[in-house]
Formats: structure tokens, C-alpha cells, sequence
């Protein structure tokens, strides 16, 4: 049995739990969150924590850690590399880079800011091991990854030939086994498939030329197939017409076709957009917020763009292939992998002065404010494509004080000022919103018992700050870090390495759906089926961490 451990003197800020700011004990046994001894016992160790903050650990849905756009991004940005060593901005053994950090030095900067689980929200079945192996050799986070169906030609066949609803169920529980997935995320539905045929945009009902198949199909039996599974986390969903003005329309578009289906839609500042005024450019947050304060069954996260140098990394080949013209510096990688997808980077600065960029950071902010239900919408910059994740404790300083962000926003173009209603939103938001929104919401939405909160019993992921009238220090330098009871971050740095657990779902499915998979793949594929799929031990045996499987419900 470990010593007790007692954090006294702190406000508590559980969300999960209905704690708002009180003055309360917590202690730590095994690990774990434990109840005030009753027989009198004296805790081994004692911080005394008075006037400072508690909160979970705390918990990124949408992050871009691992596979193979990423590695990509930082094979292509040596300089992005070579300016943090320049800066002195590196950690001792483990890496460098900001728009594309090494593995190592990802999990550190997390640390560092508080966060104790990161996930992946863009795996390729045929990309899966790489993914994990990135993951795997990411320290100090819990980790899982989204698994990407939506434009396959495996499901676009079945879709096309108009397969049972149950066929897709089996092939998505498959696909979620096969690459120890923790959710499903589609891209740009049927669009990526799309232009391989030449296409240079697919609306949410115009066909696939290949296959005769709507967006709105793809999401629907997709939605369906998550729901009947009963997969914790709904499905992710990077929509269509990503970056397009006027693609605010097709956002509320989709909202409808999901017909009441629960589903999260991702880094929606990016499909956001109006095409009003002199530049045929606008705001279209306040349409979405609208939509989604009514819709209940809709999630998202916003994506925020930060002013700065980062790199655009996506699935979307479509898009990405458009925005490639805007590139900084001039290069960029399009490329086809299987049958299954594609990919796209391209490196990219968000300048202050430039209407559209400040605009989109913006509407960004106006979605944040907008959306009434901290519950249902995610701190993120889609990292590294709006921001890297090292900008958060600027964005929650921007979310938290009015004054400091009209500030910032008399900074950016006058034009995309004057064109947001930015200036006119007062809310600000409470230190118990920032904690739903970055800890007990991700949690609950991906399933993670016991992350998120501060309960007894819980997993002793907890982070300790500073009381600060400035917000952006606060959050940028934690005083400690538990991780399962261990101090793993004192006053911002790590001071002990160590290994997370990988999440995933294993939902039961009909066996005989592997014929088929086996007729498919040798007729058409590089690889076999079994050589796609990864084992566990794949996962436990690098020595890095546990594998946690998580229970399904099936509707």
C-alpha cells in the first residue's frame, strides 16, 4: 500500500462532481482518489495548497499526435525544428519542434500545461501500427485514436450495392478492432475518394462520380452504425466544403440530415464561413451556434486559429490540394494511400493584418462565446492546424477576460474587426466552464470513467495551479501535475517520465464478415487482412503503457 497523500487549503473546481470552487481536502492512496481517513491516520505527505486551484487533469479530444500526416509535417519542417533549438525552446532527451514536435516532446509540453490524455482523431486503418508507434513513444499522456471510415472503397462498394445496415455495422466494428480504435471520425465524406476522380468539391447530396454515393449516405449509415454499436464517443465528423465560404449552409445542412443522430462535429470555426460584404467572406458563427443550441444531440469543438507560424495537416486531400496555393514557405505534400484515403500538408501562417485570417480567428471566438452549453463544445485548435497546442493558455485568457481580448481584437484588421460581432459579446467565461470544457466534458463524451474528476475512486489525475488574475500564465504553468498519484510536473517541468494507457473499444460484431474482408483484400489490397489488423500485445508489449478497453452499449 502507497503513503496517503493530502492536498489541503485548495479550491476544487470538479465539474463532474458539481464542485464549483469550494474549499475542500483531497487525498491520494494506491493512486487513486480516497476518502478522509475515519480512524484518525496522519497523511505520510502534505501540501499545502492554499490559494491555489485544483482540477482534473485535464483531457484533449482533437489533437494531432500521431500517423502518418504528422510524421510527414515533421520531416517536411526541418526549420521548424531547428528554430526551437535556436530559441532554447527544447526539453533535454526529448526533441524539438512546435508546429510538428517530436513524439517525446509532445507529451512534455502537454505535461507541462496540465494535461494528462490526448487523442488522435485520424487514424487510417492502413496506417494504424505507425500511428501507435508514434503514440506509444509519446510519454506522460493517456492516448487513444479515431479511426478514419467514409472513403474506403471497401464501404463505398457496400454503400453503392446497397449492403444491410448490419453488413456496416460488422465492417465498423471490425475496422474499430482491427486498429485498436477508441471512435470513428469521417472526412470529408465520399470527398477524398472523390477527387480521385477528378472532382474538385462534393456537397453534402451531390454523388460521388465513382460510386453513385452522397455525403449525406456515408453519414448517416456511419451515425447509425456508431449509435447501434454503442460507442461511447459519436461520430467524429470533418464535414464537407472545409475552408469554403458560404459553408456554414452546409454545417447546418448536415445538423439536419443527422436527423436527431448524436454526432460531433470537429473544428467547425473551419466550416463556419458567409459570403458577405465586399470580399464575399463572412462570419456564419452565429447560424451555427443557433443550430447547435437547439440541436442537443450535436457536440463540437471549434478549432481556433492563433496568429503565427504552424503547419495544415489532413485526411482532405480535396482541400488541402486547394490550399495549397497559399502555402508559407512554398512547399507542400499531396499524396494516395490504398484505397482507403489521402493526405495533404502544407505549412501556413495566420497573419493578424490579413482579413480573412483574423476573421476566422473571430468567428472561432464567437462560436466559444455563442454556444450556450460548455457541455457540448471542446477546447481545441485542431493542432497543429489552426494553432499548435501550446496556445491553449492564451485562448482560455482570451475566453475568460473581455478586456484582454477586445485588446487583442483592436490588434487585427480593422475590416475583419468591424465585420464581427466580437466586440459586442460580454461573456466571459468561469473557471468552472474552463474545467467542463476541458476536462469533465471530453471526458464524458469519449467515455473515460473515472478521467474528468476529482470523485473517490477516481484515477489521481490531478493539476494544481496558481490563482492568477492573468489567466494565460495560470493555465500556462501548473504547480504540480499528479498522474495516478505521482507527481510527474513541478512549477511547469516534468520531473518524472512516464508512460500512459491506450484506449480503445472492441465491439462484438458478426464473424463472417471476414470472408469477405479476405476476398477484398487479396484482390485488391497491398497487404492481407491479418496483416492490417494489430494484436494487443502489440500495444502492451512495447513497454510503454497499458491497453484499456472500454465497454460498448449496444443500442
Amino acid at each position: 500500500m502507497s503513503a496517503l497523500i493530502k492536498l489541503s487549503g485548495a479550491r476544487i473546481y470538479d465539474p463532474a462532481n458539481g464542485v464549483d470552487g469550494e474549499l475542500r481536502d483531497l487525498y491520494i492512496e494506491d493512486g487513486v482518489l480516497v476518502a478522509p481517513p475515519r480512524d484518525g491516520r496522519k497523511a505520510a505527505q502534505e501540501f499545502d495548497l492554499k490559494g491555489r486551484v485544483i482540477m482534473a487533469g485535464a483531457i484533449d479530444l482533437h489533437t494531432h499526435i500521431g500517423g502518418g500526416k504528422v510524421n510527414i509535417a515533421r520531416m517536411m519542417l526541418p526549420e521548424d525544428h531547428a528554430a526551437t533549438l535556436v530559441s532554447g525552446d527544447r526539453h533535454p532527451h526529448a526533441g524539438c519542434g512546435h508546429a510538428a514536435p517530436a513524439t517525446r516532446t509532445a507529451g512534455y509540453r502537454y505535461a507541462e500545461m496540465g494535461y494528462v490524455a490526448c487523442f488522435e482523431p485520424a487514424m487510417l486503418p492502413a496506417n494504424a501500427r505507425q500511428a501507435h508507434m508514434e503514440m506509444a513513444d509519446t510519454p506522460m499522456v493517456d492516448k487513444g485514436a479515431y479511426v478514419l471510415l467514409g472513403n474506403d472503397d471497401f464501404l463505398l462498394r457496400a454503400l453503392r450495392d446497397k449492403r444491410s445496415a448490419s453488413f456496416v455495422r460488422d465492417y465498423v466494428a471490425w475496422t474499430l478492432n482491427a486498429a485498436q480504435a477508441l471512435a470513428i471520425k469521417v472526412v470529408n465524406p465520399g470527398g477524398i475518394n472523390a477527387f480521385k476522380f477528378n472532382q474538385r468539391k462534393l456537397d453534402l447530396d451531390e454523388q460521388n462520380s465513382g460510386y453513385g454515393v452522397t455525403p449525406r449516405d456515408i453519414l448517416l449509415a456511419l451515425a447509425n452504425a456508431v449509435r447501434e454499436l454503442g460507442v461511447a464517443h459519436p461520430l467524429h465528423i470533418h464535414g464537407c466544403n472545409l475552408g469554403v465560404p458560404g459553408n456554414f449552409e452546409t454545417t447546418l445542412d448536415t445538423i439536419k440530415a443527422l436527423d436527431g443522430l448524436r454526432a460531433h462535429l470537429t473544428h467547425v470555426q473551419f466550416h463556419s464561413y458567409g459570403t458577405e460584404g465586399d470580399r464575399k467572406f463572412s462570419s456564419g458563427a452565429a447560424q451555427i451556434a443557433e443550430a447547435v443550441n437547439h440541436h442537443k444531440n450535436i457536440s463540437l469543438d471549434v478549432g481556433q486559429i492563433m496568429f503565427g507560424r504552424t503547419v495544415t495537416e489532413s485526411g482532405d486531400s480535396m482541400r488541402q490540394y486547394a490550399g495549397s496555393a497559399f502555402a508559407d514557405p512554398k512547399k507542400w505534400v499531396g499524396m494516395d494511400i490504398e484505397c482507403d484515403a489521402g493526405c495533404g500538408v502544407v505549412p501556413f501562417r495566420y497573419r493578424h493584418q490579413n482579413f480573412v485570417n483574423a476573421l476566422q480567428w473571430a468567428i472561432g471566438l464567437e462560436l466559444f462565446l455563442k454556444v450556450d452549453d460548455p457541455w457540448r463544445i471542446f477546447l481545441t485548435t485542431d493542432h497543429p492546424n489552426g494553432a499548435p497546442f501550446t496556445s491553449y493558455p492564451h485562448l482560455i485568457r482570451l475566453l475568460m477576460d473581455k478586456s484582454f481580448r477586445n485588446d487583442m481584437l483592436a490588434t487585427i484588421n480593422p475590416e475583419a474587426a468591424a465585420a464581427s460581432t466580437l466586440a459586442s459579446l460580454d461573456r466571459e467565461y468561469s473557471l468552472y466552464e474552463i474545467a467542463i470544457l476541458t476536462r469533465a466534458a471530453p471526458a464524458r463524451s469519449l467515455g473515460l470513467q473515472g478521467f474528468g474528476s476529482l470523485a473517490v475512486g477516481a484515477p489521481a489525475h490531478i493539476t494544481v495551479y496558481r490563482d492568477d488574475e492573468d489567466r494565460q500564465k495560470m493555465f500556462s504553468t501548473p504547480e504540480l501535475v499528479f498522474k495516478n498519484g505521482q507527481i510527474i510536473v513541478r512549477d511547469g517541468r516534468v520531473v518524472e517520465e512516464v508512460w500512459g494507457t491506450t484506449h480503445v473499444v472492441h465491439p462484438d460484431y458478426d464473424r463472417s464478415i471476414e470472408r469477405e474482408l479476405d476476398h477484398y483484400f487479396e484482390r485488391y489490397m497491398t497487404v492481407r487482412k491479418d496483416n492490417q489488423r494489430l494484436a494487443d500485445d502489440e500495444i502492451r508489449d512495447g513497454g510503454r503503457g497499458a491497453l484499456k478497453v472500454h465497454a460498448t452499449r449496444p443500442a
